[in-house]
């Protein structure tokens, strides 16, 4: 009797052993594909994340509040340098995608990985050279003072002394910075510091001319100097050292200029005058 219950027995362990096996198998397979899985996802993360410029998606920050370089039309980023971020995607045979952050988080989610580029009015300078690469440049631009209609600000030199408004992290936030005895108002938007002026919380505004030309068309009373405060060029700015996608980026950048396309592109947005 003790026989059979000890074959009984080893019968139950064995099918228990088969079926836990069968178990083991299916698991092993289950996991097998949640690491393949997890591989690709990883890839894609790391595509993302700028290290490879080979295919597939390029991820671009921007700061939409800059008009006409980046702004919002619905739902959707649009302007020049939208643009000419989708005519390079075009051109390397990738998707991008458009993500709106602030203007001083930009340059951070290109060091960590959490995009490709930044296009975004960017203009290049040393501080920046320090902490990302640039690409050739795709545009001239210049700093401008917009002031109220009748102010006593007629010339860059009349800003010493006075409260002038900026957007944090600009270019025009950083030369702001070295008029004489000037109290610099810092915002978010180029458009609250114009609101600001209006207001005559303010002196004055520095920032880009294509955008002052909107914001003064826009608000009644306002007007440019004719006297630039500083004249620039815009560039994309890549990781550190992603020297890869750097040369892919110019080398469309380049086809671009060549061909006209990324004319049309700034001419279809600066009309105004």
């Amino acid at each position: 009797m003790k026989k059979n219950v000890i074959l009984i027995a080893a019968a139950v362990c064995m099918a228990a052993a088969l079926t836990a096996c069968g178990g083991s198998g299916t698991k092993t397979e289950t996991t097998a594909k949640a690491s393949e899985k997890a591989g690709a996802e990883s890839s894609a993360t790391e595509t993302k994340a700028g290290e490879s410029a080979t295919g597939g998606k390029l991820v671009m920050v921007t700061n939409a509040e800059f008009p006409p370089y980046e702004f919002h039309e619905k739902n959707e980023i649009v302007g020049i340098d939208a643009e000419i971020a989708k005519a390079i995607a075009d051109k390397l045979g990738m998707e991008i995608e458009i993500q709106d952050m602030a203007f001083d988080s930009l340059i951070p989610a290109v060091q960590t990985g959490k995009a490709d580029f930044t296009a975004a009015g960017m203009t290049i300078n040393e501080d920046r050279k320090k902490n990302v690469d640039f690409t050739d440049t795709y545009a001239k631009a210049a700093q401008v003072i917009i002031v109220k209609e009748g102010s006593d600000i007629v010339e860059p030199d009349n800003l010493e002394g006075k409260k002038i408004g900026v957007q944090t992290g600009t270019t025009g936030d950083i030369y702001a910075a070295d008029i004489k005895d000037g109290d610099i108002k810092r915002y978010n938007k180029g458009m609250d510091a114009v609101m600001a002026l209006t207001q005559d919380k303010i002196d004055a505004v520095v920032i880009d001319r294509e955008p002052a030309k909107v914001f003064v068309k826009n608000n009644a009373g306002l007007k440019v100097l004719d006297k630039a405060f500083t004249e620039e060029e815009y560039a994309i700015a890549v990781k550190k050292g992603n020297t890869e996608l750097l040369e892919k980026l110019n080398g469309a950048i380049k086809d671009l200029k060549d061909s006209g396309e990324l004319q049309k592109i700034v001419d279809k947005y600066i009309t105004a005058e």
